[in-house]
């Protein structure tokens, strides 16, 4: 697979086909794990990093249902392509800003990616559409299990998996989802939402993880720490509080309908209008736009257009892909007039009855 490749797909995460995918765009699960015969990342050096680079890649050849993932050496990748990758969820900005010997395997769907070299030797992610934790567990150790056949993973029998973190060690295991909270937003609810999941030790992070900023009204939700708690436990942690954020997201809708339904359909009308007219549009105020669509299409006060094509924009949209679609690379001010073109090719003109019953 080449990157090129990835320009004209869409991953099965993007589509908006599970469970509560309205509010909740993706479960991820993650684990970290690490080889029994290698000092942590951090302490390793040029060659450690080669060989496992290496060791990881030969083992993948050996496994009947991972040799089919398709392998990206993420060292010999110019900047372009690795924030291409991190735009597209597949590797983190951690493993793109790093040193040494690195990669990615990636399936065709997009759900599964194993990084080689991250923070730990290995990180094993794997991403459903929608609310869907279970069904990414299940996949997930599977994956894990197949690769233990063929690699020696540093464990102690008192502790757990052995991590480069000490807060990972354990199940090593991180279970987050990626919400979209525009109403909690817009009815300035969303602080004292944080602060209810902080006491019940769940962190609350940008659309790209951890030190990243909100966009477009995303935020990962995720538990801190696995020291001491069973993979079912970690699930249900996460598992428990969703729903409630989803309740009060749904909540928050029907007060913004109630209130004022005219002045809602005006802001979504206005930003869809935007999206499809501007002649040059950042990647910030796109998002912020989209965002306000996206709801707006959820709450049925526009029909013409697919989640599962918003949600694509708001990937598609960002520098490094549109780079990528155009081929070359392109400075702010191209980049927002790129940006409007793109946009301009995948929506649809607003019709006048697209409205809800009731709004005239």
């Amino acid at each position: 697979m080449s990157i090129e490749h990835l320009t004209n797909t869409c991953g099965e995460w993007l589509k908006g086909s599970g469970p509560d995918s309205d509010i909740v765009m993706s479960s991820r699960i993650r684990l970290a794990r690490n080889l029994a015969d290698f000092p942590f990342v951090r302490r390793c050096t040029d060659i450690d990093r080669a060989n496992i680079e290496s060791t990881v890649r030969e083992r993948l050849k050996n496994s009947e249902h991972l040799k089919s993932l398709n392998y990206i050496n993420v060292a010999t990748l110019d900047t372009l392509d690795q924030q291409f990758l991190v735009e597209r969820q597949l590797i983190s900005r951690e493993l793109a800003q790093g040193n040494g010997a690195r990669a990615v395997a990636i399936d065709e769907q997009e759900s599964l990616s194993l990084m080689v070299n991250e923070e730990d030797h290995l990180r094993i992610q794997l991403m459903r559409s929608g609310f869907d934790i279970d069904a990414a567990w299940q996949m997930i150790d599977q994956v894990d299990d197949e690769i233990e056949e063929h690699i020696t993973y540093a464990f102690n029998s008192k502790l757990g998996y052995l991590t480069a973190c000490p807060t990972n060690v354990g199940t090593g295991m991180r279970v987050s989802v990626l919400m979209h909270l525009p109403a909690l937003v817009d009815t300035r609810q969303i602080e004292k939402v944080f602060r209810a999941l902080q006491k019940i030790n769940l962190a609350v992070r940008g659309l790209h993880g951890e030190g990243s900023q909100a966009m477009g009204d995303f935020y990962q939700i995720s538990n801190q720490i696995t020291l001491g708690k069973s993979e079912h436990e970690l699930m249900r942690q996460v598992c428990d509080a969703v729903p409630a954020v989803i309740s009060y997201e749904r909540k928050a809708r029907e007060f913004l309908i109630s209130q004022s339904q005219h002045d809602l359909f005006d802001q979504v009308s206005r930003a869809y209008g935007t999206l499809q007219t501007a002649q040059k549009i950042s990647s910030e105020e796109t998002m912020h736009l989209l965002s306000k669509v996206r709801m707006g299409v959820n709450l049925g006060l526009i029909g013409d257009v697919e989640i599962k094509t918003l949600n694509k924009l708001f990937i598609c949209t960002q520098p490094a892909h549109l780079q990528k679609m155009v081929g070359s690379k392109l400075d702010t001010a191209h980049r927002n007039r790129e940006r409007a073109n793109y946009l301009h090719a995948h929506l649809k003109s607003l019709k006048n009855g697209d409205k809800t019953d009731g709004v005239n």
